[in-house]
This record gives structure tokens, sequence and C-alpha cells, in this order.
């Protein structure tokens, strides 16, 4: 059995270079969608998003959007409720952002920066909810405790985000899937990768609290997952 007692650092997974090519790149993203898809995360985070509630025309951002599959989501949602939002994806991999411009491109309310998140073109109060999926396990503790803390200043009311749980039930899970489902060598390495990197809620409520932050909720998601809001006001 795989000990997954402590969070594992200093490792990288393979998606953590920003400059892998399209070709590598394409296959896992529209992976990591479908996933998303099968295993509801999209609805879970439009569940989480009606808790704000989302007003018309708030600005929603998704901070390591990967393909785009969770603003697409988000988009068809509020196209179905009526809902004027707008839209836009952050990601630092040129070659995310141009996979996430294709499957989006029917969606006039999805735009697109490409940026690292510690970057400076996130301003404060620049959107109204942040939210991030499956992404800031990729962050080292202290790494983390920043993101958040950036996140908070870049929204005006609040954040969500979704991330694993560390779990030898999903790790093994993710080395079936990506052995016989969806056959990858890139997701095959780095899914059981992202396990280790994952949390456990007392890990998540030691960050929350090292960065400051007091209003939020934690809740346990299918499959695996943890979903954490904040709220700012």
């Amino acid at each position: 059995m795989i000990n997954l007692r402590k969070r594992i650092t200093g490792v990288d997974e393979i998606m953590d270079d920003f400059a892998l090519p399209e070709s590598e790149l394409d296959p896992v993203l529209k992976g990591l969608g479908d996933l998303n898809s099968w295993f509801g995360g999209h609805k879970t985070l439009i569940k989480a998003l009606q808790q704000f509630p989302v007003q018309p025309n708030n600005h929603i951002s998704d901070w390591g959007c990967g393909g785009g599959d969770a603003l697409k989501a988000i988009a068809q949602w509020a196209a179905a409720k009526k809902l004027p939002l707008q839209l836009t994806g952050v990601d630092a991999a040129p070659a995310a952002i141009t996979f996430a411009q294709k499957e989006t491109v029917a969606y006039a309310n999805i735009n697109y920066l490409q940026t690292e998140v510690m970057s400076p073109q996130l301003q404060d109060n620049q959107f109204d909810i942040v939210v991030s999926s499956l992404f800031t396990h990729h962050f080292e503790d202290d790494a983390w405790v920043a993101l958040i803390q950036k996140m908070l200043s870049c929204s005006r009311r609040g954040i969500i985000i979704t991330d694993l749980h560390r779990h030898w039930l999903l790790y093994y899970s993710l080395i079936a899937i990506f052995t016989v489902v969806i056959p990858n060598k890139m997701m095959r390495h780095d899914g059981p990768l992202s396990v280790q990197r994952s949390f456990t809620k007392a890990e998540l409520i030691s960050l929350l609290a090292k960065a400051g932050v007091t209003r939020y909720k934690i809740e346990w998601k299918w499959a695996f997952r943890w979903q954490v809001i904040i709220y700012k006001n």
C-alpha cells in the first residue's frame, strides 16, 4: 500500500511544465474534462456558485482553467437560467489556453488570460468570484497560503476551491482509470502523484488558518474531493 500519511513535496507533475506542446497536452485536457463531467465536478461547482448566490453580470474567474471545461459548464448553466455572466479563464500554459479557446469558441462571454496566477496582471477586486478546480495541490504549503490570499484580494465576494482528498482508494482508482479507461502516459504519471500532493481536511484547516481565513466552509464531495468556499464579506 502507498504511504499517504503526509503530503508529498518537491516533486513536479509533467503538467507543471508550461511549455508542453499541444500534441501532448490536448489529450490530457480532454481526458480531465471528461472526468469532471462523469464524476459530477461541474455540477458540484455550479451548486457552490449558487450558494453565494451568483448575481447577474457577475465576473467569475477560473484559475488554472486548463481546457476550459468548467467555464463551459458554467456558461451553459447560466444561459439556461438567462443569467448574464462574464467568465475569464486564467492559465500559464499557452497550449492550455489555445485548447480552451477552441473548446469554448461558441461562448462570447468566455475570455482567457495567459498568465501565472501570482502575476500582477491579476489585480485587487478584478473579479466577483474566483474558482479553482483540481489546481491548488500543485502548490506547496507556503505557496498555497499565498495563492489563497491572492485569490481573495482579486475577488470581491469570495472564492471556491475544489481539490483532491488524499486517499488510497482514489490513488489506485486513478491508476486503473488512466491505464484502462483513458490510457495516457502523462495522466498515468500525474494522476496518482496529484493524490500524493493533495490534502486531508485537517491540513486544509491548518493552511486556511495560516492564510488568515476565518469565514469558510469545507465539505467532502464525490469523488474524493474537498470543496472549500470562502466568503469575503
